[in-house]
């Protein structure tokens, strides 16, 4: 984990973005327990209810679940929860942008979807 603590983004968000990130790309698999808030706030030097608070998205979220007396642990489908909500953020963040601005361009859909096709091919 890096937290940047210049930037704008509250620290909290950030944990709950990298804590995200890791259970995506299985760094945190499920059912494993994560560390805790006390090993991330010292090892980053952070204030342990910054990290409770960032933690506490993911469990309001459903991505981890608190055990008491043993801490948090990933939830069962995390990380599908997690692919669907990026799924969909995707959607509203940059399909929908796409398809307004290429009405306005007046391009069709089949433009679109050959451009689309186009950047897989380089990529």
């Amino acid at each position: 984990m890096q937290f940047n603590f210049d930037s704008t983004e509250p620290l909290y968000l950030q944990v709950a973005d990298q804590l995200e990130e890791a259970i995506f790309l299985n760094s945190f698999q499920e059912g494993e327990q994560v560390p805790s808030t006390t090993e991330i706030s010292k090892q980053f030097h952070i204030n342990p209810a910054t990290v409770l608070k960032g933690m506490n998205i993911l469990v309001d979220s459903g991505f981890l679940e608190k055990k008491r007396g043993l801490g948090m642990f990933v939830t069962t489908g995390a990380n599908d929860k997690i692919r669907t909500k990026r799924q969909d953020e995707f959607y509203a963040d940059f399909v929908s942008n796409l398809v307004s601005e290429a009405k306005k361009l007046s391009l069709p859909e089949t433009a679109i979807i050959e451009m689309v096709k186009r950047g897989f091919e380089r990529s």
